[in-house]
């Protein structure tokens, strides 16, 4: 009798199961046909629209200056006016360290403090991979620049007592020849343009001291590739450098530096935009360009100030409107740490070149000072003697430094670096490294500070800084 009755009450829910089952169905069906809606990607083409509506030729045009963000270092990034800078042209052919060779070249370049009667008082300020000449402002560009904050009478490099140098680097795009450049033919250069070394950019502006008529400089200064940048001015003329400070750099790419600037190049190239690097008077690869500048942004900062900064705080709204329990998640952003890597992104893409970004950022990583990939390239320092392995046996032990332990085990290439590093052993130099660097991480420059040692040097010094500003500390 029991067994009866469940049938027939399980019988007569079946219409009610059967109408639940449709509705759910229903609702399936809906959700499956519904078109989704991307607002982020919708906004991303309304950008490609507008610039190639409006025929945007961003290679000749001067940019203004870019929103400054309430908080973090990052510095304003645009096209600066060719009457607020200086440019050098040389007109001799320039032979480049892996074989080509440039016609000619121009770099631009500008100036701060007063250049003494002996010009012995000239500071070489180094830039990093994507900053123009524009470090700090002038009388005829008052916007401030990406150094602003050490520049300047009583500051770190005072104008005082120095006269300061900064120059865009050769492969740039802010007034030195590079990829956008108009080459012999009368065409843009793209990717027909030749691929650079740090050592070429360095050797292009000690054509411009040379044209200055300075000898010697009383310090080469710079941070990131800046930083790669000062040791090399020392490496190659060490009878003209008088002071290194390296910051935030390093004496040898590391693997994992490489695999970040790789990934950056790798979403550039694949916008079909990129065309093989001749996209000029055409629409410029907006979405390579973007991506790329979300993965650099990326390891320029560290975990823990974003941890400060944003937290895992929501986005507003379009529509104004607060974050409430009920709002539902999208795969476009939602987080204050989106919204500001898309806004990173979105500053940069159409303000840079994207084949100066490839060029120099393979600069970077060919940049290897150990002995081996020297002579490979048969470099030698001016009037210095050749290289030579036998060297080493007059190298010493590093001496452990106050400001962190000696390694229990050197890197297999570390004797070379040292073998390498020997010409800069009578220069005084000053190595700062961040701890919450994870683009150059601070094992770099202890690796740099031991091997000066190692190479005979007593004048370096060695301090890491704190906080939570990763790489882009030194802004």
């Amino acid at each position: 009798m029991n067994l009866i009755a469940r049938n027939s009450f399980r019988l007569r829910a079946l219409p009610y199961h059967l109408s639940s089952l449709n509705s759910l169905r229903h609702q399936a069906t809906c959700a499956t046909t519904a078109t989704p809606s991307f607002p982020c990607v919708d906004a991303h083409a309304a950008r490609e629209s507008k610039i190639l509506a409006s025929s945007f030729h961003r290679y000749s045009q001067i940019g203004t200056p870019a929103s400054s963000s309430d908080s973090g270092p990052e510095p304003p990034y645009a096209r600066p006016n060719p009457l607020s800078y200086n440019t050098y042209h040389h007109q001799y052919p320039f032979a480049l360290t892996y074989g080509s060779t440039l016609p000619s070249f121009d770099i631009a370049y500008e100036t701060w403090g007063t250049l003494s009667p002996s010009q012995d008082n000239v500071i070489l300020l180094h830039t990093g991979l994507s900053a123009s000449s524009h470090a700090a402002s002038t009388e005829l560009n008052p916007t401030e620049g990406w150094w602003e904050k050490f520049i300047g009478p009583g500051r770190a490099l005072d104008t005082n007592q120095f006269f300061i140098i900064c120059t865009n680097v050769l492969g740039g795009c802010y007034g030195s020849t590079g990829p956008s450049s108009i080459d012999p033919e009368g065409q843009r250069y793209a990717t027909r343009f030749p691929i650079l070394s740090i050592f070429d950019m360095v050797q292009a502006q000690f054509k411009l001291l040379d044209h200055l008529g300075v000898q010697k400089l009383y310090a080469s200064v710079g941070s990131s590739m800046g930083g790669m940048q000062s040791l090399a001015a020392g490496w190659l003329f060490p009878d003209r450098v008088g002071k290194i400070v390296s910051i935030s750099g390093t004496a040898r790419s590391s693997p994992g530096s490489i695999a970040m600037r790789h990934a950056q190049r790798s979403v550039l190239m694949a916008d079909p935009n990129w065309n093989n690097g001749f996209y000029y008077d055409q629409l410029p690869p907006h979405t390579g360009m973007k991506l790329a500048r979300q993965i650099a942004t990326i390891t320029y900062r560290s975990g823990p100030e974003w941890d400060q900064r944003f937290g895992r705080k929501l986005r507003e709204p379009k529509d104004g409107q607060g974050p409430s329990p009920s709002r539902l998640p999208t795969l476009c952003p939602d987080f204050l740490i989106e919204s500001y890597l898309d806004h990173q992104g979105e500053q940069f893409c159409l303000k840079y070149d994207a084949n100066s970004l490839l060029y120099i950022s393979k600069a970077m990583d060919l940049f290897d000072l150990t002995l081996s990939a020297l002579q490979e390239l048969a470099m030698t320092p001016a009037t210095h003697a050749p290289l030579s392995p036998s060297s080493s046996s007059s190298r010493q032990s590093p001496v452990s430094s106050k400001s962190h332990p000696p390694p229990l085990h050197y890197a297999p290439h570390f004797p070379e670096l040292a073998a390498g590093l020997e010409p800069l052993k009578l220069i005084p130099i000053l190595v700062l490294g961040v701890q919450s660097d994870i683009l150059f991480p601070v094992e770099q420059q202890r690796e740099l500070v031991d091997a000066l040692r190692m190479a005979g040097s007593t004048q370096v010094s060695y301090f890491e800084l704190g906080g939570v500003w990763g790489h882009d500390t030194f802004l």
